[in-house]
């Protein structure tokens, strides 16, 4: 019986002579009819190019660019077309010696062999860009000059919000999380550069473009038939007001700490200062890497943001925290005083107060506006070894509850990387600490913001959004909104967080007893006409090593706020490292800000105030003697203290 006679195997034959058929025919519409590929085999000498976007804008909250573009050139070089140069010319421009010339080719085949493209010399300063762009025709033979997109920074500020880009590393584009990247790429790579790559980044674009016999650029193939447009990337908005950022960074002149302002009505952050600053045009242009090794290496750490990723002893700045917690547990009412005479000596040792008067304690707006150090440390006491717990460490575990819901002790998530957790000890920590045996007195010191406690500038900032608020916050973050984008990114940043069970009342009595610290306490320099600021003055202890053995140094000058007391428009918390009481450097710096936000100017009357902010230092000497900072920056134009007095005072 014939093949044919048997329906199984006719059919698969049918199927394989079939596609056979199509294979024929697909083969002959490529070679007789589709030119596309005959064209691109033919074209020898047509170089692939690529076409590098535009990186999304940067705008702050009334719509002012801050972060933007400008062009320079890289000089490329493809290995295995270089032939017969004048290499010795080459070098005079580039200002290099024939060492490094053989260096940088060999460096350019390592990463990407000898027939693909790399940056030979990258971002070219002007002068060399316009001498190399008159002499290409000596180096066409395996050079281009390719035209770079790199970022620009008007307001020389905000530098460890924004971030930095850099070329894409070997080991990164091993990754698969960078499989949409090519060497020689830029991505971000700190700041919102990094949070919001994707969105900032953009799409490339390739060109097709065909060379003659000499390497020499001919024009488009197929007249850009091939060709695909770069795509811009989409541009963000912050909640940063740059101006009031500038002065922030201004009053941080020659001082190591943390400015941080945010909106509690929305979460947004106003200002978010790290001190000492740095210009961040330093991490651009041909100068990049240079002036990056001497920022990674200054004492200061100018690269820390210490608003996110610094932590302090919040001292007393914590105890509004503390008094919350009392008044909602019904552990005392507002009328509840203490019978302080200048010190706390009920765990044995004894721990001083500032005032030792009579009545400074008498409740709980007196004790507040004195900031009495027994008191906050009573109320926590009472708090952790409270009946109705059933023993201290879960009266602890409850205590640390508190703090959890009022944002401490965890990250609240806030849109550039590297924020710290802060420190809220749990019972397991304090355990370790004391092999199981501890009890109130042991920690006794957390009640006035020292001890196993420590917070984020950022952190407490938040907490003062939740009183201000009476009781909620918004997600801290910089990004209000992104053009053209419909992705729900930001979404997590408009949903509020409440710490439902903690009563009105509680609430209002903390506030105003904060609005006596302004008013009449610790905190009268942060006073402002019209308005009625709350506010909580900080002294934190500062221990450090030195010479292996841990000494007491300068305190760190700590001060909370925010204002209007109805209504809120701006929270505040700042720290000052070094520098002493709260009320010598963190108050008036923030009054400073909350008048430039609240007024948009700064009346006369703190012309003498702004003055002495921006000349003292309060950099330890050691460090100041080798900072690079101060230098680094007039290099970029750095304003006198009399040039930035006559900005805000005529």
């Amino acid at each position: 019986m014939s093949v044919y006679n048997q329906p199984r195997k006719r059919v698969i034959v049918l199927i394989i002579t079939g596609f056979a058929l199509l294979f024929v025919a697909r083969l002959m519409y490529l070679q007789l009819i589709e030119t596309k590929y005959a064209r691109l085999a033919d074209a020898n000498a047509v170089t692939r190019k690529t076409v590098y976007p535009g990186r999304g804008i940067i705008f702050d909250r009334k719509n002012r660019s801050i972060l933007g573009n400008e062009v320079l050139y890289d000089l490329v070089v493809t290995p295995a077309a270089v032939k017969k140069i004048d290499t010795a010319y080459l070098c005079n421009i580039l200002q290099i010696d024939t060492v490094e010339f053989k260096l940088r080719i060999a460096d350019a085949v390592k990463k990407n062999g000898r027939m693909r493209s790399s940056v030979f010399a990258a971002m070219l300063s002007p002068d060399t860009y316009s001498r190399l762009q008159e002499s290409m025709y000596l180096f066409q033979s395996g050079f281009e000059l390719v035209p770079r997109q790199v970022r620009s920074y008007p307001y020389k500020a905000a530098a460890n919000i924004l971030g930095y880009i850099g070329e894409v590393s070997p080991d990164m584009l091993k990754m698969k999380a960078y499989g949409d990247y090519e060497s020689g790429d830029y991505i971000g790579l700190t700041g919102l550069e990094k949070t919001y790559e994707k969105i900032l980044m953009g799409q490339r674009g390739t060109q097709y473009i065909i060379k003659d016999n000499l390497n020499r650029p001919q024009g488009a193939l197929a007249n850009g038939e091939f060709d695909t447009a770069a795509i811009a990337g989409k541009n963000l908005r912050l909640s940063l007001d740059i101006e009031l950022q500038l002065l922030g960074e201004r009053l941080m002149r020659n001082k190591i700490g943390s400015i941080v302002a945010i909106d509690p009505q929305s979460g947004g952050i106003l200002a978010m200062v790290s001190g000492p600053v740095f210009d961040p045009n330093l991490l651009t242009g041909s100068r990049r890497t240079k002036n990056a090794g001497r920022l990674f290496t200054d004492p200061t750490e100018p690269f820390l943001n210490r608003g996110i990723q610094a932590t302090y002893q919040p001292g007393s700045s914590m105890k509004p925290l503390t008094a919350l917690v009392a008044l909602d547990e019904g552990l005392i009412t507002p009328d509840f005083g203490y019978p302080c005479r200048g010190a706390y000596n009920a765990c044995g040792h004894i721990i001083k107060c500032l005032h030792s008067d009579a009545g400074h304690a008498s409740n709980l707006r007196v004790a507040m506006a004195h900031s009495c150090n027994s008191y906050f440390i009573h109320l926590y006491r009472l708090e952790v070894d409270s009946y109705k717990w059933g023993g201290i460490k879960k009266g602890h575990a409850k205590w640390r509850e508190y703090m959890t819901q009022f944002g401490l002790g965890h990250k609240l998530g806030i849109d550039i990387p590297g924020e710290s957790a802060g420190v809220v000890a749990d019972t397991a920590v304090l355990n370790r600490m004391y092999r199981g045996a501890w009890n109130s007195c042991s920690e006794l010191y957390v009640g006035m913001g020292q001890g196993q406690v420590a917070t984020t500038p950022l952190q407490m900032a938040n907490a003062m959004c939740l009183i201000a608020n009476r009781g909620y916050y918004y997600l801290p973050h910089l990004v209000e909104s992104i053009d053209n984008d419909s992705s729900g990114i930001l979404q997590k940043f408009k949903e509020k967080h409440a710490v439902g069970h903690v009563s009105d009342t509680a609430y209002r009595s903390v506030i105003f007893g904060m609005e006596d610290v302004v008013e009449h306490g610790t905190g009268r320099g942060a006073r402002m006409e019209g308005i009625a600021v709350c506010g909580k003055t900080g002294t934190a202890e500062n221990r450090g090593r030195v010479n292996g053995k841990v000494v007491d140094l300068p305190d760190h000058s700590v001060f909370v706020a925010f204002a209007p007391r109805d209504n809120p428009r701006i929270a505040v918390a700042v720290i000052v490292e070094n520098a002493g009481m709260g009320s010598t450097f963190a108050v008036p710096i923030a009054n400073l800000i909350m008048e430039k936000y609240l007024h948009d100017t700064l009346p006369a009357s703190k012309l003498p105030v702004m003055k002495r902010m921006l000349e003292t230092t309060t950099i330890p000497l050691a460090k100041l003697e080798v900072s690079k900072i101060d230098s680094l920056n007039n290099t970029t134009g750095a304003l006198t203290a009399e040039q930035i007095l006559k900005q805000y005072f005529h």
